[in-house]
């Protein structure tokens, strides 16, 4: 369910930092930087939209989500040219013009400005905003409400507050079947433990006289 182009953005204090969005705006993470291709500073991406060609066009400039160690960090990144590579998405930037360069900031996460008056068409794919503060409904009962939304690479989590405490919650369809924006709700069915704590599996076997009353009575 992690939506493509709309943005589930997020900051915590010791993780990757970026440029906030300007009053009216939103962010939409679009890519991510995957690995340095070639000797000329071309960079293999991990696209988060459906529309690669536009995004990446020549000219294209992005917010980067970098450590704050970065050489990187404040700096934006411009298209020179993005094109297709033996199937995998492959973009030259301004200012990256060999491998050194080009390695020095794999793993960056790209994200573009957005007006948040622009509703996403999409299928699946909706603004933090719009995420944020939505009831959690868990076998037709409001467990908690979302907080927010964090945005790791391998996936996105909803962050929802339940009882005084955060759960992390994988954002994808087995586990988040139905987001309703209208009624104000998203539908979980997580698996077992992730809200509650799982009883032992193994109960204590009995010793003592307590052995030899369960062996009597089963005699």
């Amino acid at each position: 369910m992690s939506a493509n182009d709309p943005a589930r953005s997020t900051r915590t204090d010791a993780g990757p930092a970026r440029a906030p969005a300007p009053r009216g705006k939103t962010q939409l993470r679009v890519g991510r930087l995957v690995k340095a291709h070639g000797l000329k500073g071309a960079l293999k991406l991990e696209l988060y939209t459906d529309d690669p060609e536009g995004r990446f066009a020549p000219g294209a400039s992005f917010t980067l989500q970098v450590p704050e160690s970065s050489p990187w960090h404040g700096k934006t990144l411009t298209v020179r040219e993005f094109r297709w590579m033996n199937s995998h998405p492959v973009a030259f930037f301004e200012d990256i013009d060999d491998r050194t360069a080009a390695e020095s900031i794999v793993r960056a996460i790209l994200w573009i400005d957005q007006d948040t008056a622009q509703v996403s068409t999409e299928d699946d794919a909706w603004y933090d905003h719009q995420l944020a503060g939505l009831d959690v409904v868990r076998d037709d009962t409001v467990i908690g409400k979302v907080a927010r939304v964090d945005h790791l690479p391998a996936q996105d989590l909803l962050v929802v507050r339940a009882d005084e405490r955060e759960v992390l919650v994988p954002f994808v369809k087995a586990i988040v079947p139905e987001v309703d924006i209208d009624a104000g709700r998203v539908v979980i069915t997580p698996p077992a433990g992730l809200f509650e704590d799982l009883p032992d599996d193994d109960e204590p076997a009995p010793t003592g006289d307590a052995a030899t009353a369960d062996d009597d009575a089963s005699a």
